[in-house]
Formats: structure tokens, sequence, C-alpha cells
């Protein structure tokens, strides 16, 4: 009897190891594929502020307004018309699977607050810091971004006091390393102007990610991926629009400028199309990188997520340089071996990398422990 009882127990405990390898290995894959989506949503974006008014704003009209507009109002434009339009996939989304009672009930809740503080940094602050440096260097800023991973671990030390291994600290002097590399095409005789500045600016969209990291860890631990996401979409994109275009356009000068150009940004056809989609790209990858954050850990759902360090490149080759027929995209290969480097780095903070070659029997528990 007790042999039966024994075979029973290890059936069990086996079928049961089964399914939490099958549901870890399932959300190893839905934060890569997080990682694909932004890649595509940093191709959209950049195409779709080429096209209509924006083309117009950025190219042979460029003298009606000034250089501090061009350079950070209208980066900071094209990160609110993305965040509202994916906020509204989001808001869709919701509403169509009938969870928006439960948005509105959320966001009175503790962990519904925390994701608004991780929205106001990670949209008005990360987000427009990204778009500034995308359209000021290109997708060279893409594997810069993709540190906040490492910063993330960093932050995590200093404000939650989690462990900071010496193999972490091996994967951000990777990462650190890469970046370098990466950043060394920008000092070269024929780099664009500008490419530094924007390369800097990136640096500022990656602290801000990784602070974001830490913050919904929390957050998404106890919420709906899915309402998470809408939460996160939809603040970043109001504060977007109510408060950071209205600063940078009273910094400008003129605080009615604002209004205006985001009047003639959401009208404007040729343009709206791809954004909508750059939209669509990015709340599939956020809520991507929510859900797989909540079935393998946000650790390795960040580092799998920060493989967009290669498919931004990589996307934005195909859609702007293929595609769209635009020069300039092709990337060298220096940038390429960095971003694979950088991707090695990220896997190297989030777990070690032996574990993967070890026999299932000798593997420690999944790291379930949280970058932030």
């Amino acid at each position: 009897m007790k042999e039966v009882t024994g075979a029973a127990n290890a059936a069990a405990v086996t079928a049961k190891n089964k399914l939490a390898s099958q549901f870890f290995k399932k959300g190893i894959l839905i934060a890569l594929f997080s990682g694909l989506m932004y890649g595509f949503y940093s191709a959209f974006l950049t195409l779709g502020m080429s096209k209509g008014v924006w083309a117009d704003w950025y190219g042979a009209n460029t003298a009606a307004l000034s250089a501090f507009v061009i350079t950070y109002l209208l980066g900071a434009l094209g990160s609110a018309v993305n965040d509202t339009c994916s906020a509204g996939w989001a808001l869709l989304n919701i509403g169509i699977k009938s969870k928006m009672r439960d948005f509105f009930r959320t966001l009175n809740t503790k962990p519904g607050r925390v994701m608004i503080l991780a929205a106001l940094v990670g949209g008005p602050i990360s987000s427009t810091a990204y778009v500034v440096g995308l359209q000021m260097a290109g997708s060279i800023v893409i594997p810069i971004t993709a540190l906040c991973p490492a910063i993330g671990a960093i932050l995590g030390r200093i404000l939650f006091k989690q462990q900071l291994t010496k193999r972490m600290m091996l994967g951000i002097a990777i990462c650190v390393t890469a970046s370098f590399m990466i950043g060394s095409t920008s000092i070269s005789g024929d780099a664009p102007e500008g490419m530094f500045l924007g390369i800097c600016i990136a640096f500022i969209a990656a602290l801000g990610w990784g602070f974001e990291g830490c913050v919904a860890g929390y957050g998404t631990s106890m919420i709906d991926y899915e309402i998470g996401i809408t939460i996160r979409q939809s603040i970043s994109g109001l504060s977007n629009l109510i408060i950071l275009l209205p600063i940078f356009g009273m910094l400008s000068g003129d605080v009615s400028i604002s209004t205006d150009l985001a009047i003639q940004a959401f009208t404007s056809g040729p343009a709206m199309i791809w954004i909508a989609i750059a939209g669509f790209c990015a709340f599939i990858s956020y809520m991507s990188w929510y859900r797989g954050n909540s079935m393998c850990g946000a650790a390795l759902g960040m580092a799998c997520n920060g493989t967009y360090s290669f498919w931004g490149p990589f996307c934005c080759w195909i859609v702007l340089g293929v595609f769209a027929g635009m020069k300039g995209w092709a990337l060298p290969p220096i940038v390429w071996i960095a971003a694979v480097l950088m991707v090695f780095g990220i896997l190297v903070i989030a777990m070690n990398p032996l574990d993967l070659f070890r026999k299932k029997g000798n593997q420690e528990p999944m790291d379930q422990k949280k970058v932030g």
C-alpha cells in the first residue's frame, strides 16, 4: 500500500514539475516575443514620424520651428501620440473582455498607485528620451536603452536592498562594455551630427525603465497584467499630453504651440496609420513583458525583453531600410556584435547561464526574484 502511495506521490510531483517547467518556458517565450514587438514598435513609430505633417516638421519647413521644438517637443509629441494610441488598444482589449470595472477599481488600490508611479517614470521621462534619442541618433540608441535590466539590478540593490551578486555585477560589466562598443561608432568621422547627444539621452531612457522595472515588479505581482498595462499606457499617454507637452511649450517660449502641434499630429492621416500600428506593437510588447514577468520572474523577464537590443536595429533595417527604402539604417558589424554581447550580459544578470545546460534534476528552483 505504501509503495502504491509513494508511486502516486512521485507521479504527482513529476506532473507538477512538468507543468511548472512548461509554464516557465512559456513565460520565457512570451517575454522574448515582447522584445520582438518592441523592435517593430520602434520601427513603425520612426516610419510614422517621417510621414505627413512630420515630414514637413523635420524636412524642408524646419525653418518655421525652433531647434528646441524640433529636437525635444516633437520627440515628446511622438511619444505622446504613440502612448495614446497604445492606451486606446489596451482599453479596447479590456473593454472586449469586460474588465473595465476592474480597471477603474484597481486605480485606487496600492498596486494601482504603484503602477501609476511606474507609468509616470517610464512614460513622460523614458519614452520621450527614447523617441528623442531615436530621432537624433537612429536605431543605434536601442541597444543603449537595453541597459535597463542592468540599471534595474543596481536600483533594486539601492532601493529595495535586493541581492547584487558577483554574477550580476559581471553581467552589468558586460552590458556597459557593449554599450561603449556601440557608442564608439558615434565618434567616427562620418557620424551624423547630434548622434553622441542622442546616445546620452538614450541613457536617460534606460535609467527610467530600470526604475520602472523595479517599481512595476511589485504592482504586477498583485494585479492582472492586462489591467497593469492599461494603467501604464493610459497614464503615460495622458501625462505626456497634459503635463510634458505644455512644459516643453513653455520652455520654447510659446505654450500654445504644443496644443497646435498635437492637433496637427493627431489629424495627419499618412502618419497616424503607422503610429497606430506602432501603438499596437507597443501595447502587445508591454503586455507580453508584464505577462512574461509574472510567469518566469521579473529578472529573467527583463532579460528576455532586453533582446530588443537586437530586434530593434533588425526591425528598423527591415521596415525602414528594406520596406520603406530609407537610407542610413544599415548598422556597422560592431553594433550587431555589441548587441549580442549585451543580450548575453543581460542573461548573466538574470540567471546563471550554466543552468541552461544542466540536467533538470540538478537545477535549482527557477529564479523568481525580481529585479524590481
